[in-house]
């Protein structure tokens, strides 16, 4: 694609990437057919190419975003199933991203979506707030359908029963039994720790189980996505800046094999702080070593080896591969070999590169076409006929579990359950089959 940036725009480094990425693009279209929000509408603005162009022109043009740009950009999910697609490699992500950025420095939204914004942004990434607005959103909740839509969809995504604070969430060193085969720190996520604290429980017990000590870094919290995605960079490198020193401290401390995640979107953010922070000349170099580090939960087993299996007759899974794993991380067989590994049966899910519909803060801000792609995802998980759904994505599993009555399991906890621990509780009294007779205390670990 040919550009026409001035030597003064390619003198900003943002500007400099931008111009590389539109480079590559051939025009060839073959995001169109994977892209969700065009296989639904049909509208070549709301396809990847169509956004190339909106954001090219307002770039190079160097102008305020106009609302007729602004619409087509907060469509996108920024699930990336069109980085997958693209054959000549455009960056989608980075153009995306940048694209945002803009739009949150030259357009000012209504005052009711700037409210919102703001809102999400103070909430979702403190637990404590988090924790405090789902305990008044359960008295808010029957009159939902009386609410502004957006905020409708926000009470329809609030769980039913708010859990207990996990200790696991504490700063902490979770130790082995017997020689260790490894250390490394867990990132506890903002959101997860308080939807389902039981993944990071599952978590702690999978690495503990298999002799790797498990630290809960003091001062680290959110990735820094959900700001990210509103193109508030600023706060983005804020988040990311804190993290980076948390994990900074913990490895000089004691030393890290790895930093676990186990939310794919917040894997996909943290493996991008090198490229985001790659101007602060203080930040760079740690960035770019916590970048390498970062380990989904799913990869860092299978490089060390999983545990032998201590289930008999396990039960079919429908594995929805999130987005953020799938396009945005690029691990595609190894939740799925992991799966069989541990007796397993899984089975494919139809249109399993399209997005669910949650990407973050999507199912809030844009609720009709999260239901739409929602509804779809649930249907092709039907299909396989399995009586569980398991992701490694808690915005996936939110996402899909407000529209059916299959239970929805993170990955790790059928992994936990398979080598030893507790049968997750969203399984816990489900005609599952031969897993029915099975006990859902925990077998004492070695």
């Amino acid at each position: 694609m040919q550009t026409n940036f001035s030597p003064e725009q390619l003198a900003d480094p943002d500007i400099k990437v931008v111009n590389d990425i539109l480079r590559a693009c051939v025009h060839c279209g073959f995001c169109t057919a994977t892209c969700p929000t065009y296989v639904l509408l049909g509208d070549e603005l709301d396809s990847p190419r169509g956004r190339i162009y909106l954001i090219k022109d307002m770039l190079e043009e160097n102008r305020p975003a106009p609302a007729s740009v602004v619409k087509h950009v907060d469509r996108c999910l920024s699930c990336l199933s069109c980085m997958t697609t693209c054959p000549s490699g455009v960056h989608y992500m980075h153009l995306v991203d940048v694209g945002r950025a803009h739009i949150e420095r030259t357009y000012r939204r209504p005052l009711a979506e700037r409210w919102l914004r703001n809102l999400l942004a103070l909430v979702l990434p403190h637990p404590f707030l988090f924790r405090l607005a789902l305990a008044g959103a359960y008295f808010v909740r029957p009159f939902r359908r009386l609410l502004p839509r957006r905020i409708a969809a926000m009470m329809a995504l609030a769980p039913e029963q708010l859990l207990p604070p996990s200790p696991i969430g504490r700063p902490q060193v979770i130790p082995v039994s017997g020689a260790r085969r490894g250390r490394v720190a867990l990132v506890t996520g903002c959101a997860q720790q308080v939807l389902s604290p039981a993944i990071n429980e599952a978590t702690a017990r999978l690495l503990t189980r298999h002799r790797i000590e498990v630290v809960i870094p003091r001062g680290q919290g959110c990735c820094g996505a959900l700001v990210h995605h509103m193109g508030r960079t600023a706060s983005a490198h804020a988040q990311a800046a804190r993290n980076i020193g948390a994990w900074t401290r913990e490895i000089e401390r004691g030393g890290l094999d790895a930093i676990i995640v186990n939310t794919s979107g917040c894997g996909t953010q943290i493996k991008d702080y090198g490229f985001m922070l790659r101007g602060d000349r203080t930040l760079a170099a740690d960035a770019e070593k916590i970048s390498r580090l970062t380990r989904d939960i799913t990869e860092y087993i299978a490089e060390i080896g999983l545990h032998e299996t201590r289930r008999p007759g396990a039960f079919p899974v429908a594995y929805h591969s999130a987005c953020s794993m799938q396009h945005g991380q690029k691990i595609t067989t190894v939740p799925r070999d992991l799966l069989r590994q541990a007796g397993f049966e899984v089975r494919e899910i139809a249109e399993g590169h399209l997005c669910c519909g949650s990407a973050g803060t999507y199912n809030i801000m844009q609720p009709e076409l999260a239901t739409r792609l929602r509804d779809r995802k649930i249907g092709n998980i039907d299909a396989t006929g399995a009586p569980v759904v398991a992701a490694g994505n808690i915005g996936c599993m939110a996402q899909i579990a407000s529209g059916t009555v299959k239970p929805v399991v993170h990955t790790v906890e059928l992994l936990d359950w398979a080598t030893g621990g507790p049968l997750p509780a969203a399984l816990q009294g489900r005609d599952l089959g031969p897993v029915a007779a099975l006990s859902a205390t925990t077998i004492a670990t070695e």
